[in-house]
């Protein structure tokens, strides 16, 4: 059973990195999901696909792969541009703003 471990995006609805920080393990299915013909939801009997370990760090998240005797494989994550406006919110309400208010 291979495990994946990664950093989650963030939240495309919010700008706050909450649950970004963490790393998480997760079991790689081991079976398609099939539809079920009466109601057309997906399912699998595969429980393991379910789990989702959040740990504090990769570091933790390797180890405890390796006490369990589970395959891993670390996916890094991308590094975010930082997004830093020269004022800030705040310049939004400056009152030497000299261009017009566009909104």
């Amino acid at each position: 059973m291979l495990a994946k471990i990664y950093r989650p995006a963030k939240s495309a609805m919010t700008s706050g990195q909450a649950n970004a920080r963490d790393w998480v393990l997760e079991f790689t299915p081991q079976q398609a999901r099939r539809i079920d013909p009466l109601m057309g939801w997906t399912s699998s009997s595969d429980m393991a696909s379910q789990v989702k370990l959040r740990f504090a760090s990769r570091e933790e998240a390797v180890d405890y792969a390796r006490r369990h005797g589970l395959a891993w494989q670390v996916l890094e994550p991308k590094p975010r541009k930082p997004v830093i406006r020269p004022r800030g919110y705040g310049g939004n309400f400056a009152t030497e703003r000299r261009q017009a208010w566009t909104h």
